[in-house]
């Protein structure tokens, strides 16, 4: 058990950091939805939704694949090669980038905001030449600055779209600025983000000062045979979300105003799944760097198994926190002019159900990652974008972001169980699957009962009372069911 506190230890110096900057991003999101109506806000979700790519594509597995070298590589001969090769690439990638900025923009269907796509290169860029530096820090176990880096950035993106989008309006107003356009009103957003990210390089100037231009070209081949599949494997955490976007923007059988606007209360919506997605992040924080250290130890597969049903009770309890207070959350988005926002939050549920897959998926691949199959991850991950491709070809055009909702739930699972499956063959792990199917199918009911309750409107108060009933049901079936577990987490004794 010492080994699940050291665990939890490192979630917290490393999740805090991660919280606050995915917070007060969930903030700056719905502050967009109260400023711009439906439409606008489809054409950020599109940006946004590239985003993600990019930075993968950018940054091909590097970040883990120091986490792994490092351990037996001298750390300043790994970090210089490392970075020297994401210095060249990120130079030519965005060079390309930026002399498609017309292409781009015809594939997302935003022609006439080829500007967005310039200001999006450049965020890309930003963000790769940050990677290793992060990644030092954590190496280093140095979540202070990390914490300070992370929130300062996200806080300088948050003032100036303040600025951007509120003050310089009203300073327009009152004569006192004449370089505002109103009509680059999503450009300002972008722009913000832009800037923030060039501030987060001058604020790990430290970690770029310790650079030196040394490449050592056998090791860069060693590390390249391992990352270049983490390329297609790191499309796993996000390539239902923003795949399904994309998609939804290219088949929707509607006009451009009507796509735009569904797109954009699909993206809104897609956000109160943010606790469970952050909750995820602050467990791979502190998980990554922890299996790889496990792995030495002989009881680690007992470990892993332990960890999992700890992780699979905890995101039962986020789903739950989610999808019961449905109409509280659904206050956030609604809180502009445009209630259209609230029309998806039906599909909340779904969402939030199918992210605690892919929680599960990523806890479960450690097996690849440890014997170095990671093509095999990649294979599971090209399985899971064929099929959101296909369902969301098939179903949004009859059912809209319903059918988007319900393809990204099944290609999770699909990911999930793949994953535990070929694990057993390759690395087995004595996962408690019985008690971790049983808590999720405990949630699952308890949202059932839920959702029949708010089906009769008995009002607002009971509502909510049955939600804070349900979660309290769930966590006393955990502390009755795994009171010696608890028992033993929560102990200063060593175990």
């Amino acid at each position: 058990m010492g080994n699940i506190k050291k665990l939890a230890g490192q979630t917290i110096w490393y999740g805090v950091p991660t919280i606050v900057h995915r917070f007060l991003g969930f903030v700056l999101q719905l502050f967009l939805t109260g400023l711009m109506p439906a439409d606008e806000y489809g054409v950020v979700t599109q940006i946004y939704a590239v985003i993600p790519f990019l930075n993968i594509v950018f940054t091909y597995g590097l970040e883990t694949s120091f986490f792994r070298f490092v351990q037996h590589t001298d750390k300043s001969r790994l970090y210089n090669t490392l970075c020297v090769s994401m210095l060249v690439s990120t130079t030519v990638f965005t060079a390309l980038l930026l002399a498609g900025t017309g292409q781009v923009a015809d594939l997302l269907r935003i022609r006439g905001h080829e500007t967005l796509i310039t200001l999006t290169a450049g965020i890309v860029f930003f963000d790769t030449l940050a990677t290793l530096p992060f990644a030092m820090l954590r190496q280093e176990g140095r979540p202070r600055k990390y914490a300070l880096v992370k929130v300062l950035t996200i806080v300088t993106q948050i003032g100036l779209s303040i600025f951007f989008l509120i003050v310089c309006p009203w300073l327009a107003q009152k004569g006192m600025v004449s370089w505002y356009n109103p009509a680059f009103n999503v450009g300002y957003f972008v722009l913000s983000n832009l800037l923030a990210s060039a501030m987060a390089l001058l604020f790990l100037y430290k970690e770029l000062t310790v650079f030196r231009w040394v490449f050592d070209k056998v090791l860069w081949k060693e590390v390249m045979r391992y990352s270049l599949p983490l390329l297609i494997v790191g499309f796993g955490g996000m390539i239902n979300e923003m795949l399904s976007r994309l998609v939804f923007a290219q088949v929707y059988p509607y006009p451009k105003e009507e796509t735009d606007t569904q797109l954009g209360i699909f993206g809104a919506v897609y956000k109160l799944t943010a606790l469970v997605t952050i909750f995820i992040n602050v467990f791979r924080m502190g998980a990554e760097p922890f299996f790889f250290n496990q792995s030495r130890n002989e009881d680690a597969q007992l470990t892993y198994a332990r960890v999992l049903k700890f992780f699979a009770m905890a995101l039962g309890a986020v789903f739950l926190v989610v999808s019961l207070f449905l109409d509280l959350w659904g206050l956030f988005i609604t809180l502009g002019k445009d209630k259209r926002y609230a029309e998806g939050l039906h599909i909340v549920p779904i969402l939030t159900m199918g992210t605690v897959f892919v929680g599960i998926y990523y806890n479960l691949t450690v097996w690849y990652k440890l014997t170095n199959r990671n093509m095999t991850g990649a294979y599971i991950t090209l399985a899971g974008a064929l099929i959101t491709i296909v369902l969301n070809i098939l179903w949004i055009p009859e059912y809209g972001y319903t059918g988007s909702a319900w393809a990204t739930f099944i290609c999770y699972a699909f990911m999930m169980v793949s994953s535990y499956l070929l694990g057993q063959k390759y690395y087995p792990v004595p996962y408690d699957v019985g008690r971790i199917l049983f808590y999720l199918g405990l949630a699952g009911l308890i949202y059932i009962a839920h959702a029949w309750v708010r089906s009769l409107h008995p009002g607002m108060i009971t509502v909510h009372a049955c939600g804070v009933a349900g979660l309290a049901i769930y966590m006393a079936v955990i502390l009755l069911v795994e009171r010696r577990e608890v028992a033993a987490l929560l102990s200063r004794k060593p175990r």
